[in-house]
């Protein structure tokens, strides 16, 4: 019943119920609410009224009073606030798939919040978002209609020419327990498949804002890709050589001579040289939505910015970096999808696969006092690892960690890399802190995870796990599990797992072990003979009791984290003080030598000397079982100065040098290509299992007797090889020369083909070489009596050859 005085505004409900006047009330301010009592000899003034009000956009909402109300002949006036016009019309729509699906003639929106309370959908045209980051139109979702379970969603059909989208969410905002909901902020969907917001690397948005709105593409039925043919190559892991390499830095320097330096397109253009270097798999660093200017500030030191270069702060999972594309924010970032995909297709077709570094532990919204992006503002409590009263769990060393086994963020997590795999078409991932995958979630218990409890289940947040959930879910997926799969298997909250990683026989490790005893060994560490020969086997005491391969240890000296090469060996000490940090960040424990003087500028003995050095970390690298894997610019020895922690610098630090690779063409890159090269050829120095003693046999000064004691600096071995015939390797990390007495091979004779003592071009005996059968002839006299002299920290590999004048 209807009285002649209300108290309060007709909720929508009961105004949907009213035939005579259809929009709902959705804004009713008291001082413009009115009822009033009005005779019909008044109606002329109350049409008037209305007409004013229309005017400035409100209305006037007229009902008869009823039976038992007001005097007969008497209505009642309400103001309401009319809606602007959805040029789109909406419908409920459909909680799956997540994110934005062009599909039944519109675009379904679909967004998962556990906790929220209500939930909008926001969209925004190009230009509101470049001007004024104003919203274009809201569309409240009605929990009634448009959600399911925990599953917020709506079908929307119009015109989405330049139109963005973004959410936002209320609920309670209450820290201590876990909820950071704010309804003013306009958040990024999870499932987005391009973020936009500005279109070029290190350009400060409007007044200098490094952190303006956001928004996320809307995907278009249009959205086609000419892959013509493009399959995976799917190299057994055993066959690769792993390049990790950076986007940008890639051909940012001016010496790339590129159209599109510092983008997908310039990594295209620069792919013959992968090839050339013998490189069939280049491995990403981040390559998902970032912000370059996270750490923006005036760099003193070298007169630059600070930028978040290395870009280990993921903003979005599924989009690629828009601003490593040529085309910026063209097509509202479809373009910049494609560039990417151009570079998948134009590596497959030079036999390179490609793997992404991706940073599934934890993302760009850091800590408490970290940026509201997107998964704080859905669903805090459910996207982070958060302690009982609401803090952030921090194993990433980068604020906060991502609640990696909790049901809707593993399966989260799995739909990411099922995207990149089959819509983008990459090959695999390496996972960085891969161990913060394998810790319990937030409110961990049986029930959760399993369905049921299990007796003794007292596991706490973040206690590591022997059978994670999402490494179960990833390792037994029909699409992931066939494709390569690397862990970085740490995290920095001091859970450790190289060789113990939860893997079902299909994971490789970043072999961190392997770094650490190669770079003890070549520069003259008593006690590592012995782990030095398990590391050229591919680290059977790490990988075999767990019936692992060889292939299961990616063997490194060098990646993005720490020294190059050049510098492994001409630096004792890290050099960051460009870094602005008083050089406190990086690691102080390097396990490098430089060879007798620190710093770039040396003596020549001592440049003659580094020079050694690093072909001998290269050799090791390419005679290991294992997947080899080299960093960027290590090919030529790039150096950084000495910096080991170079994740700040947009600038020559970071920047491969083509002219310096040029200037190496016939030197180091020369040598690094021979022995990629000779790697490949030789069946022996890939094996899908660990080697026994009837293929290799291990010696000492003399054959067959190794010396494995606390003072030993030598190691070889011979290797049967049913293409080479046999080879025999041998390592002189001792600052002593010694002359070795090699195996006898009745009717057969050892003849050099790399010894890293001599200068280029002698240091690799290609049969190529000029000079060839000169250099040999200088080394009969010796191998005539099965001898061969090593230099101190020198390596060396001789094939067996038919006695020809036997």
């Amino acid at each position: 019943m209807m009285s002649s005085h209300l108290a309060s505004p007709p909720t929508p409900s009961s105004l949907r119920s009213l035939d005579a006047y259809p929009l709902l009330c959705t804004k009713t301010p008291s001082r413009l609410l009115q009822r009033r009592r009005r005779r019909r000899s008044n109606l002329s003034r109350s049409v008037m009224r209305r007409t004013d009000l229309e005017r400035t956009g409100w209305s006037t909402l007229t009902v008869r009073a009823r039976d038992g109300g007001a005097a007969s002949g008497e209505v009642e006036t309400a103001v309401v606030e009319r809606p602007r016009p959805s040029s789109f019309q909406v419908s409920r729509g459909r909680p799956m798939p997540l994110g934005a699906t062009a599909r039944d003639g519109g675009v379904n929106f679909s967004v998962y919040s556990s906790n929220a309370a209500s939930a909008t959908l926001c969209l925004i045209s190009l230009a509101d978002l470049n001007e004024q980051s104003r919203v274009t139109e809201e569309i409240s979702l009605d929990p009634m209609i448009n959600r399911t379970g925990d599953v917020w969603h709506v079908l929307l059909k119009g015109d989405f020419t330049d139109v963005l989208y973004g959410y936002k969410f209320d609920g309670t905002f209450s820290p201590e327990e876990g909820h950071h909901y704010d309804a003013s902020r306009i958040l990024l969907d999870p499932y987005a498949k391009a973020v936009i917001s500005r279109g070029e690397y290190g350009i400060l948005g409007p007044d200098g804002d490094c952190w303006p709105q956001m928004a996320c593409r809307v995907p278009s039925h249009g959205d086609e890709f000419d892959w013509e043919g493009d399959l995976p190559l799917k190299y057994h892991p055993k066959d690769l050589i792993i390049y990790e390499m950076h986007v940008r830095g890639f051909t940012r320097h001016d010496s790339s001579m590129t159209d599109f330096p510092g983008t997908y397109r310039g990594v295209v253009e620069k792919l013959d040289h992968l090839k050339e270097l013998g490189v069939n798999c280049i491995e990403l660093m981040p390559c998902h939505e970032f912000n370059e200017l996270e750490y923006f500030s005036y760099n003193s030191v070298l007169g630059d910015y600070k930028m978040n270069f290395w870009g280990y702060s993921t903003i979005n999972y599924f989009s690629p970096m828009v601003r490593y594309s040529s085309a910026g924010l063209s097509s509202c970032g479809q373009d910049a999808i494609n560039e990417f995909k151009t570079l998948i297709k134009e590596a497959h077709k030079r036999g390179i696969e490609v793997l992404m570094d991706v940073v599934f532990n934890h993302t760009a919204e850091g800590n408490e006092n970290g940026p509201v992006l997107s998964f704080r503002g859905i669903d805090n409590s459910m996207y982070y690892m958060l302690a009982p009263k609401g803090e952030f769990y921090n194993y990433s060393g980068c604020g906060n960690t991502l609640n990696c086994n909790h049901p809707a963020v593993r399966q989260f997590i799995v739909d990411c890399l099922r995207y990149w795999v089959t819509e983008m078409h990459v090959d695999g991932f390496r996972f960085d802190l891969a161990s913060i995958l394998t810790r319990s979630s937030s409110l961990w218990d049986a029930v959760n995870v399993f369905g049921k409890p299990i007796e003794g289940d007292l596991l706490t947040t973040g206690t590591p796990l022997t059978s994670p959930p999402l490494i179960d879910m990833i390792s037994n997926d029909p699409i992931l599990r066939g494709v390569k799969l690397i862990a970085e298997a740490w995290d920095t909250g001091g859970l450790y797992q190289v060789g113990t990683f939860p893997h079902w026989g299909i994971w490789s490790e970043w072999n961190g072990k392997y770094r650490d005893v190669v770079r003890q060994f070549i520069k003259g560490t008593d006690g590592f003979s012995g782990a030095f020969a398990e590391s050229l086997c591919g680290s059977p005491n790490l990988y075999q009791e767990g019936g692992r391969r060889p292939w299961n240890s990616v063997n490194f000296v060098c990646a993005h984290d720490g020294f190059t090469l050049a510098d492994l060996v001409s630096y004792n000490d890290k050099h960051n003080l460009a870094n602005g940090e008083d050089n406190n960040d990086g690691e102080s424990h390097n396990n490098s030598w430089n060879c007798g003087q620190e710093g770039e500028f040396a003596g020549i003995s001592v440049k003659r000397l580094r020079k050694r050095q690093m072909r001998n970390f290269f050799v090791c690298l390419m005679v290991s079982q294992g997947i080899p894997m080299t960093y960027m610019g290590d090919e030529y020895g790039h150096t950084k100065g000495g910096n080991n922690n170079s994740y700040c610098h947009d600038n020559y630090i970071n920047y491969f040098r083509w002219d310096k690779k040029e200037e190496s063409s016939l030197d180091f890159y020369r040598f690094c290509s021979l022995m990629t090269k000779f790697r490949h050829e030789c069946e022996s120095l890939g094996l899908s299992d660990f080697p026994t003693a009837e293929r290799l046999q291990w010696h000492g000064h003399l054959p067959g007797q190794p010396d494995w004691s606390e003072t030993s600096r030598f190691v070889a071995y011979t290797m049967v090889d049913s293409v080479k015939g046999e080879l025999y390797i041998a390592f002189n990390a001792s600052h002593l020369p010694v002359t070795v007495a090699l195996p006898e091979r009745p009717g057969y004779r050892w003849e050099p083909l790399v010894d890293t003592s001599k200068p280029a071009p002698f240091d690799f005996l290609s049969s190529d070489l000029p000079e060839r059968e000169v250099a040999v002839k200088q080394y009969a006299q010796f191998l005539d009596s099965n001898w061969y002299p090593m230099l101190s920290y020198s390596s060396i590999i001789l094939l067996l050859s038919p006695e020809t004048n036997a």
